[in-house]
């Protein structure tokens, strides 16, 4: 998470009022036909048809109009 100040860039008045929302990935295996579960991978042991998730740890929701963003976009916008 990173210390700067946010701003929403979409409601543009809030600065103040936020939920950090911390994301944690599964690697999972899906049956085609019924969606259940068929193998669960750990990070690193991944089949070689399978990526390891690349993607942000956090995203921001505004808590004054519920936008959920990337953290950088309420960071670019808390600079101005």
């Amino acid at each position: 998470m990173a210390e700067a100040p946010y701003c929403c860039p979409n409601c543009k008045t809030n600065r103040s009022r936020f939920n950090i929302i911390q994301q944690v990935s599964q690697s999972v295996k899906l049956d085609p036909k019924t969606g259940d579960v068929v193998q669960q991978y750990e990070s690193g042991h991944l089949d070689p048809f399978h990526l390891d998730y690349k993607g942000p740890d956090y995203k921001v929701q505004c808590a004054s109009c519920g936008l959920v963003e990337d953290e950088r976009m309420f960071v670019k916008f808390g600079e101005k």
